[in-house]
């Protein structure tokens, strides 16, 4: 996208200080890669991206909103939504739902960008994910919740999620769930191997050279390279690379953490320890299914999706605190988790509120954690019923208690640039060529650094 002048960015600046501030300040967690053509034009920006839109109303009128009915057409791609539709129409039956999946995660904010700048085909209610709604935010495309009475929900919500979604008394959506990270490994690889679980990164590192070593089939876990991954092990070293303040971005990615992660990953590219089949292919399930990868470092939405493609490992598989950089530590980060939010062109905001709110809390989160969903409500997190649950896939463990302690240590002070959609879609070319030898991890962070601080110079932001 084209650069802008000083006089047209420093207007940019002017007015749009208080709206980047709010975007920019959300903090999230992240996953998969992006595409590039995710963006709104300054043009759009100062247009308000979607010509005339409705009046917001207040938040009494979510009520009768839902005893009125009307139609919403709702874009998500979380297959636990399905049930929640169901439910929620039987309660409301004068309100119909359109749930399309317009594509997972990338496709659909391409679609939904597409939709903005057209100004029609605009969903009531869409879902995304934590990482992409400050740049969402920056383009004027969401509605602020906070008159419907968010503020209340805030203890609702664990600090991440609402963290998230909230800049002061600004919201841009109501958390769907979390991704607290933990380390899921093969115990039965472990045990036939006779090496110990690790609890510091430093014996990770140890544990993948005895694997490896005892059995060359075995690794202890793979990367293809995913910019969602590297920043969830960022933020757990500690590392604060993205700063944004106003319409000032300063980007560190040789900041302490970032290079803590650089360095230990960094080795075990090396010493060719990781496996290097990407995530959510047929290998990599058959490598979760047959023992050749012994761990896996994600957060905790994963165990639904062990069942099926990984069956063969039924029983074998447990869940522990991820491993430290500093022996005793129980810091975590996030990785993944979405959001709901009400596109500002929406027909009838209060409700798409109604069913937004609905779908994430009370009935309707229930009725996702039932079906497979981790929470990002408080009391579901703390409740003794979700908390005593056996997972049979691991042998019987009662593994929420692990991701509960993990939200609980998620690390504070994490934000993500306004334009980490588009960073994220540059990934692998610029940090990518790490993982098959072409650079290293430190050159390819700075070149990710380079490449995304002259993004968003060109969209009118400050380089600090």
């Amino acid at each position: 996208m084209r650069g802008i002048d000083a006089r047209r960015r420093r207007r940019f600046q002017r007015r749009y200080l208080a709206l980047a501030t709010a975007a920019a300040a959300l903090l999230a967690a992240c996953s998969g890669s992006s595409v590039a053509d995710n963006d709104l034009s300054i043009e759009d920006l100062e247009r308000g991206a979607g010509g005339s839109v409705p009046s917001q109303p207040g938040g009494d009128s979510v009520t009768a909103a839902l005893q009125a009915g009307g139609d919403l057409t709702v874009w998500a791609w979380e297959p636990t939504l399905k049930q929640v539709v169901t439910e929620f129409q039987k309660e409301y039956p004068k309100v119909r739902v359109n749930l399309v999946d317009a594509g997972t995660g990338n496709d659909q904010y391409t679609a939904l960008e597409k939709a903005v700048k057209a100004g029609s085909g605009i969903p009531d209610v869409a879902q995304i994910e934590y990482y992409a709604l400050p740049q969402f935010g920056l383009g004027k495309s969401l509605t602020d919740l906070k008159d419907f009475g968010t503020s209340q929900l805030k203890s609702t919500f664990t600090t991440g999620p609402w963290n998230s979604v909230a800049s002061g008394d600004s919201v841009f959506g109501l958390p769907m769930d979390s991704g607290p990270m933990a380390l899921f490994y093969n115990k039965t690889v472990f045990d036939r191997l006779k090496v110990a679980v690790p609890t510091t990164w430093e014996e990770y590192l140890d544990a993948a050279r005895k694997i490896h070593k005892a059995d060359s089939r075995v690794f202890i876990a793979n990367d293809a390279g995913d910019p969602g991954f590297t920043t969830s092990m960022i933020w757990q070293a500690g590392g604060k690379p993205y700063q944004v303040e106003g319409t000032t971005v300063k980007v560190n990615l040789a900041d302490e953490g970032s290079t803590k992660f650089a360095g230990l990953w960094q080795t075990l590219i090396g010493e060719k320890l990781l496996s290097s089949i990407p995530n959510w292919s047929d290998e990599w399930f058959k490598g979760l299914g047959d023992g050749t990868l012994a761990t896996l470092v994600t957060g905790a939405w994963m165990p639904a999706n062990f069942s099926g493609p990984a069956e063969a490992a039924k029983g074998q598989w447990r869940v522990a605190p991820m491993p430290q950089w500093t022996a005793g530590g129980k810091s975590a980060a996030e990785n993944g988790g979405s959001s709901l939010a009400v596109p500002k062109a929406a027909s009838n905001p209060a409700l798409a509120y109604g069913f937004v709110k609905y779908a994430t809390t009370g009935n309707g989160a229930k009725t996702r954690i039932a079906n497979g969903a981790f929470p990002a409500t408080t009391a579901d997190l703390k409740d003794e019923e979700f908390l005593a649950k056996a997972f049979p896939y691991f042998g019987g463990q009662k593994a929420n208690t692990v991701f509960a302690e993990s939200a609980a240590n998620v690390i504070s002070g994490w934000s993500y640039l306004p334009v980490q959609v588009y960073a994220n879609s540059i990934f692998k070319d610029t940090v990518g060529p790490a993982f098959t030898g072409g650079t290293t991890l430190a050159k390819g962070l700075i070149a990710w650094q380079e490449a995304s601080t002259k993004y968003a110079a060109d969209q009118g932001f400050t380089i600090g």
